[in-house]
């Protein structure tokens, strides 16, 4: 019986590390789109990082939104970005630099004499070219910072091969991301940077507590091969991993669907983020270090001198 178990056990693990592997190439492959992406389409930078104009105006009674799109369109010559709030009361239209509508600042009253609406103007901001560009660098240079501390810290904690695996694991969640707001030509402003940011240190969290477990069960088992190693501490915690991603999927959709436009690409950054960064913590942090030579001899020798040391 103790033997049908073991064997029992065996195709267990051999299942779920082809699940594992087949996770590690659905991952390969959403990076090499992203990539793509990215350079054929770019993204789509926000006025925060391009410059512009932001009018800010309320109405008296609630409009939908595509009925108070379709008049804007009207009277404004330029394209423009409409964002509303949860009640479609209070309005922003933003607009790119050097438009007439922009220079031409008198449109909101006009546009209130035409339609009919109620309207109150609550805000008028420019974004200079100048601030966006100083934007854009200094957001490449948070992330870059982020990254570079990450590494150092991964080099610390982790023996290399540990290390490139959550590496990996981080670059693989933040491309992705960035792709997916490429193919789909989502604003990108600074609350998506924010998100970003986010991600880095969600993403680092999961795969450092998938290196821990496979760093322990490494110094434990020496009687598995290194499949069957990756594979024990990925379910060992994969339960934690998707109950901590469900419920941070569930505010962050709470975010998404109450939290109106301002915050959408806050929420669709986080959101995906979470998704994909709990794939990559199973199936690429922890197969990427087995794929480059990871060998459990290393941490059982480590452990067996840790015993020796502390005996009297």
């Amino acid at each position: 019986m103790t033997k049908n178990k073991r064997e029992k056990s065996s195709t267990s693990l051999s299942r779920f590390s082809q699940y594992r592997i087949a996770g590690f190439y659905l991952a390969m492959t959403l990076m090499v789109l992203s990539v793509v992406g990215l350079g054929m389409r770019g993204l789509n930078l926000g006025l925060d990082f391009t410059g512009g104009y932001m009018t800010e105006f309320t109405t008296s009674q609630s409009i939908d939104k595509a009925d108070m799109q379709r008049q804007l369109d009207a009277q404004l010559t330029a394209d423009f970005e409409l964002n509303s709030s949860v009640t479609n009361t209070h309005w922003t239209v933003r607009q790119a630099d050097g438009v007439a509508d922009v220079i031409d600042k008198a449109w909101l009253t006009e546009f209130a004499k035409q339609s009919g609406y109620q309207i109150t103007p609550q805000d008028s901001v420019f974004i200079g070219s100048q601030v966006g560009s100083e934007l854009i660098d200094n957001g490449g240079l948070a992330m870059l910072v982020a990254a570079i501390a990450m590494m150092m810290y991964l080099t610390w904690r982790f023996e290399w091969r540990l290390a490139c695996g959550s590496l990996v694991a981080l670059v693989h969640d933040v491309l992705v991301v960035l792709g997916l707001f490429a193919w789909l030509g989502l604003p990108f402003d600074l609350t998506v940077l924010a998100a970003v940011l986010a991600i880095i240190g969600y993403s680092l969290n999961d795969s450092i507590v998938i290196g821990d477990k496979l760093r322990e069960v490494m110094s434990a088992k020496s009687n598995l091969n290194m499949s069957d190693i990756v594979d024990t501490a990925v379910k060992s915690t994969l339960t934690r991993s998707l109950i901590t991603s469900g419920t941070t999927l569930a505010t962050i959709a709470s975010i998404w669907l109450f939290g109106g436009q301002p915050l959408q690409g806050f929420a669709i950054t986080l959101f995906a983020g979470v998704v994909f960064g709990t794939l990559s913590s199973v199936a690429v942090s922890a197969t990427i270090p087995q794929l480059i030579g990871l060998n459990p001899a290393f941490y059982q020798h480590r452990a067996q001198e840790l015993i020796l040391n502390d005996e009297p």
